[in-house]
């Protein structure tokens, strides 16, 4: 993922609080990654170092015809400047329980992958599950020794095991001004072979936008594609969210649907100049006819983030903070979304705010911390809704991180529920951690992925997440821990 945003250096503080006494500690999670699909995998020209056996960014989804079979897919082989070797799928058939592996067809490494895409990386993994079992999975697919890059899908009928139907939804190949950026799919809910995927296209005016991307008179406007055969034919690409001014782009696009309407929904980061505190907004756009037509840019609130980076040195990590995570009560319709701001620190570090609409986005309520305050960053929220109508958000935060310790930062994982439909959260559960973040591989700053995934099956969340190891060479690995 590209963008447009400076690094606002962190001030350190001490630790504000204690765990609250409503803290409870969950059972330990389970391994679902193993060693790397891509380890033999060697493309001659590539800058970078690459994090063998190494793991980010995991997503996961349920299948609705058989709620024991979960499907992740996440990064392998982390590059230090960019994507990965290639994207791998996790898929389970007893709950999370034991798990099965299959490299995904999107890029070079995925030798012996039928119809695999022939380009040096993959990143940004997700998957999704349609209500005949069709699961989806999609990629940004790139060259890191020029700018070609693509979007490209897959889809199985088999839980997860096998993928086929490899498409490419757009390419666009060196030399050229563009790169694409940044995609997800979603499946219809309730129309069978229906999958919809959005991502947002940089475009620059530079004559050779691999040394610069983002030069002066940029744009990213949010494309769309729709399948209604399972994934066998995409339509073709448009813009859905356009832009008429330089300067101005959209990243983080993701649908959610309102299962009663059929109405779409997809939320976004919208940045305009000056690109600061105050102009970078959280914003959505709504179909009600299947993604022919689109509502104009809707704001739901600013999106304040101030980065993230260790309280005690100062040293960055790269985390979703332009990356909003949105979901929605398939019961009501209630529509919830959250992400890294740092309102409620006076913009000294980011925590984890929500919003929520009850009227189809045409209000949202006023943004509310969700994390337990510990005067410590909180980061990379990913939020979902159980069949009792409790929301769920978990996130990363560094509340354990002893004051003046420079050589280790402790990272925990956290589960914090309400049953009030959004209006507060009061009860958490310690998911997984402490694990020490600084040997995480080192992508523009510490990493473990810029979102992590949550599935829900009746009342029980599965946290879908990534922790360091410990062990050089196998530096993280994905998890998943039923609450």
């Amino acid at each position: 993922m590209r963008r447009n945003k400076a690094a606002v250096r962190l001030i350190g503080i001490p630790l504000a609080a204690v765990l609250a006494t409503s803290t409870a500690w969950a059972a330990p999670p389970t391994v679902v990654s193993g060693p790397s699909p891509y380890a033999a995998c060697s493309i001659a020209g590539q800058p970078g170092t690459n994090y063998l056996n190494a793991e980010v960014e995991p997503w996961l989804a349920v299948n609705p015809t058989n709620p024991r079979n979960l499907i992740g897919a996440w990064q392998q082989d982390r590059w230090s400047d960019g994507g990965a070797h290639g994207l791998v799928a996790g898929f389970s058939f007893d709950g999370g329980a034991t798990w099965g592996k299959a490299p995904l067809p999107f890029s070079a490494c995925a030798v012996g992958t039928p119809a695999a895409l022939q380009y040096e990386r993959a990143s940004d993994p997700w998957v999704s599950v349609g209500p005949d079992g069709t699961a989806y999975t999609v990629s940004i697919s790139f060259n890191a020794s020029n700018n070609s890059s693509a979007v490209g899908a897959a889809a199985s009928t088999n839980g997860g095991q096998t993928w086929d139907n490899v498409s490419v939804l757009i390419a666009d190949k060196a030399p050229t001004e563009f790169f694409n950026d940044k995609e997800s799919v979603t499946a219809d809910p309730i129309h069978a072979g229906t999958a919809y995927v959005v991502w947002d296209r940089l475009e620059s005016p530079n004559d050779n936008p691999q040394a610069n991307l983002h030069a002066a008179a940029f744009r990213g406007p949010t494309f769309f594609s729709k399948t209604v055969d399972g994934g066998k034919s995409w339509s073709s690409p448009k813009i859905i969210v356009n832009f008429s001014h330089s300067r101005q782009q959209t990243i983080g696009n993701q649908i959610v649907v309102d299962p009663r309407t059929g109405t779409l929904y997809d939320f976004f980061s919208l940045f305009t100049p000056p690109f600061n505190v105050s102009s970078n907004k959280v914003a959505f756009v709504k179909s009600t006819d299947g993604g022919t037509t689109w509502t104009p840019p809707q704001i739901i609130a600013d999106l304040r983030t101030v980065t993230v980076t260790d309280p005690n040195t100062g040293e960055p990590l790269r985390t979703g903070d332009v990356i909003p995570e949105p979901a929605i009560d398939p019961a009501n319709g209630q529509l919830y979304v959250v992400w890294q701001d740092s309102r409620f620190s006076a913009r000294q570090f980011d925590e984890i705010a929500l919003s929520t609409s009850t009227d189809g986005g045409n209000s949202w309520s006023t943004p509310i911390r969700v994390n337990t305050p510990t005067g410590r960053p909180a980061f990379n929220p990913s939020v979902g809704v159980n069949s009792a109508g409790v929301v769920g958000v978990t996130y990363y935060d560094f509340r354990n991180l002893p004051s003046g310790d420079t050589t280790t930062l402790p990272t925990d994982i956290w589960l914090t529920t309400s049953p009030n439909h959004g209006q507060s959260f009061d009860n958490e559960v310690h998911v997984a951690g402490s694990f020490d973040m600084k040997t995480a591989p080192n992508s523009r700053g510490f990493f473990v992925g810029d979102y992590q995934g949550l599935g829900v099956v009746g009342t029980t969340y599965l946290p879908f997440f990534v922790q360091t190891t410990g062990v050089p060479a196998n530096r993280t690995d994905v998890f998943v821990a039923p609450q």
